[in-house]
């Protein structure tokens, strides 16, 4: 590990976080406005979920292009098992989880055990489970959750919506475990050398299957706050999500080829392109346009921290 190089990158994602604030509130009042920066907070909450353990997949040297497909997968089937089958809710949500925790069991035990590269193998379970999801829903919705299930996606503690809390929960808890404890250790060993971590002692496949399963209950926490939060379940949610999170994570400066990255460095990445988004629309700029400078920034993010890194190994 570089520490040097990734509190580098940190801090120059900070600054340049620090500098899209301030640039984008002087081109709209509102977006310094309290209910507008809440509101973002609860926008950017299912992208941040997956992007915190897509920290770890990467770190491995992995991908997972699977969690969108899991997200639409479990909130259908939420609502299959509430209005369908006349489970309780609570049971359907639960039943949820353990679902999209296999799904991403299941991405794991192809990689592990078959040797498929992760990026062909959850480019394919991205298909499966998209297209379960469009099987089991038949182009239907499920409406008329109870009241209490709102909370989640659209309720408030203190204050501060509710899942915010929850998403600054598993952050400190990802932190915590990728930053200070063996098993990140073991992360990072795998992503920097696997074979080396293989005769080092490490379970490298356990550790896999377990950090793919965690993406795959990340995704289906994420749909549940979704489906709270929009009211509804549809086979297209969760679409283009995974493109989202290793954008963050990326930005954030977690190596693609592994070995390197901080769940501080990911939180970065998410509010720099929640920041560009919604400034930027604010500002009048059209979706496009969007799309193109959060392009630009994560190319000078990442040339800028290439070349720190580089002059620090001299």
């Amino acid at each position: 590990m570089n520490w040097k190089a990734i509190l580098r990158h940190e801090t120059i994602l900070a600054i340049l976080v620090v500098l899209a604030l301030v640039v984008l509130a002087a081109q709209s009042d509102r977006f310094f406005t309290p209910e507008n920066l809440l509101n973002q907070g609860r926008l950017m909450t299912e992208v941040g979920l997956v992007a915190i353990i897509m920290t770890f997949v990467i770190a491995t040297g992995g991908i997972d292009l699977s969690v969108g497909s899991i997200l639409g997968l479990v909130a259908i089937l939420i609502g299959v098992f509430w209005q369908n089958l006349g489970l309780p809710l609570e049971a359907a949500i639960g039943l949820g989880l353990v679902v999209g925790t296999l799904a991403g069991l299941f991405n794991g035990f192809i990689i592990t055990r078959f040797g498929v590269p992760p990026l062909i193998a959850t480019l394919a379970t991205l298909a499966l489970y998209r297209g379960l999801a469009e099987g089991i829903s038949e182009a239907r919705s499920v409406r008329g959750y109870p009241d209490w299930f709102y909370v989640l996606g659209q309720g408030q503690v203190l204050g501060v919506p509710t899942q915010l809390w929850i998403l600054g929960l598993v952050a400190i808890l990802a932190a915590i475990v990728l930053g200070l404890t063996s098993w990140g250790r073991a992360t990072y060993a795998i992503g920097s050398n696997e074979t080396a971590a293989r005769f080092s002692g490490i379970r490298v496949d356990r550790v896999k299957m377990a950090i793919y399963a965690a993406s795959g209950f990340a995704a289906s926490l994420a749909a549940v706050i979704f489906v709270s939060r929009v009211s509804t379940t549809r086979s297209d949610m969760g679409t283009g999500l995974e493109l989202d999170a290793i954008t963050a994570v990326v930005l954030g400066g977690t190596s693609i080829f592994g070995g390197r990255g901080t769940i501080i460095g990911t939180v970065l990445g998410l509010i720099m392109v929640q920041a560009l988004k919604n400034g930027l629309s604010l500002a009048g700029v059209r979706g496009d346009g969007t799309i193109v400078l959060i392009g630009a920034v994560l190319i000078l993010t990442i040339l800028i921290s290439n070349l720190f890194h580089r002059d620090g190994n001299r």
